[in-house]
């Protein structure tokens, strides 16, 4: 218990109850929701464990430090009165992320600009030198936000957004957040159980994701790095343990996980991150059009999409998804369909009453996640059957 500490995993507004969740399965302790994030505590080694295999954190950040401030000049003193060196070599190099909602300081590029200059002055005083600035790959990437007064310091142990999972080399228009993708999954209901559909599958993400849940492959396996890799106690062989660990719990997949789009670049992309992310077995991607296809079996289908708000492709939004209400009526029976969107007006065309509506974010987007029943024949026939 000794090497035990207090973690915080970010996320998406939404998604709080989920990643909750998913720490608890992970055996995470203390698990305590917030706004957009998850706090929790664990080992270094459940750190890795959790930048690894969490499908809906964007962040693991180590919380380090926490005081008032009321001036620029208290937030430099106390970042300066911080012990640097046990973290970064003088030779090494550091980057600062912030978040700000305060009265006393507005500006967050400005607050990052006192922590950074106070870090390096710390450096400077003591060995005549001072680290760099390195916005990309830093050897040290650390956290500060500002509520009101109270700032709080953290190590990003993350790096780049967990998001990035490693395997998207190609995108089309505007690409689905990965996290987002997961985070609908599972508010879907999807773990596997069934067939899948994506029929505007883009450059891919949802089908990807869809099959990592069903085959409960590890989100970031493909990553490339993570910043604690960079950290004074890396650790490489508990790394490669927890990672050893989480592929044993790999599952096989009897189903079939589809993908539609009508354009033949898309086609070619989705292909190619399918591959990129090794699941070019489990997942089947076709150039169609959703608007002439059918469901292809008697078998329960799971559908999830993302289809284009009126922002990505010029298109008469009210024809559209009044064109997607009436394909899942007429073609898909025996369906549960479920997609997002931002346009709220679009919703009225699809003439189907959605059972469940979900608030999310697309980026800085409101949206709806919307659930569809499409019963075999009648509703009522459904009913006398069950």
């Amino acid at each position: 218990m000794a090497n035990n500490f207090k973690m915080i995993a970010k996320t998406l507004y939404g998604f709080e109850a989920i990643l909750a969740k998913e720490l608890l399965d992970l055996g995470a302790m203390d698990i305590k929701q917030g706004n957009r994030m998850v706090s929790f505590v664990g080992d270094k080694g459940f750190m890795y464990k959790a930048n690894l295999c969490l499908r809906t954190a964007i962040k693991i950040l180590k919380p380090y430090e926490s005081f008032k401030v009321n001036s620029e000049q208290e937030l430099y003193d106390n970042i300066k009165l911080l012990p640097w060196e046990d973290f970064l070599d003088v030779n090494g190099s550091l980057a600062i992320d912030t978040a700000v909602h305060s009265d006393i300081f507005t500006h967050s590029q400005y607050v990052a600009l006192k922590a950074k200059d106070a870090i390096v002055d710390r450096f400077r005083d003591r060995y005549g030198k001072r680290p760099d600035v390195d916005l990309d790959f830093p050897d040290l990437r650390i956290n500060i936000h500002i509520e009101n007064n109270y700032c709080n310091v953290s190590l990003d142990s993350s790096g780049d957004s967990l998001h990035k999972r490693g395997y998207r080399g190609a995108t089309n228009i505007a690409p689905i957040n990965e996290v987002l993708a997961a985070g609908m999954l599972i508010l879907s209901g999807w773990q596997g159980q069934c067939d899948f559909l994506d029929p505007m599958c883009g450059s891919g993400t949802i089908l990807i994701e869809a099959a990592m849940i069903a085959c409960n492959i590890p989100p970031n396996l493909n990553r490339k790095e993570f910043a604690f890799e960079k950290w004074k106690d890396w650790d490489e062989d508990l790394f490669e343990k927890i990672e050893e660990s989480a592929m044993k719990k790999i599952r096989d997949f009897s189903f079939k996980i589809r993908g539609y789009d009508k354009a033949p670049s898309a086609v070619m992309k989705a292909k190619e991150n399918v591959k990129n992310a090794n699941l070019s077995d489990f997942i089947q991607i076709e150039q169609k059009n959703f608007f002439e296809s059918e469901k292809e079996n008697d078998r329960y289908l799971h559908i999830l999409f993302n289809p284009p708000y009126g922002e990505r492709l010029e298109i008469n939004v009210e024809e559209f998804y009044a064109e997607i209400g009436d394909t899942l009526k007429q073609n898909y029976h025996g369906t549960h369909a479920w997609f997002i969107t931002t346009n709220f007006d679009a919703i009225k065309s699809v003439g189907l009453r959605a059972s469940r509506k979900i608030k999310l974010f697309n980026g800085p987007l409101e949206a709806r996640l919307l659930k569809y029943v499409i019963y075999e024949g009648s509703k009522k026939k459904s009913k006398q059957n069950n």
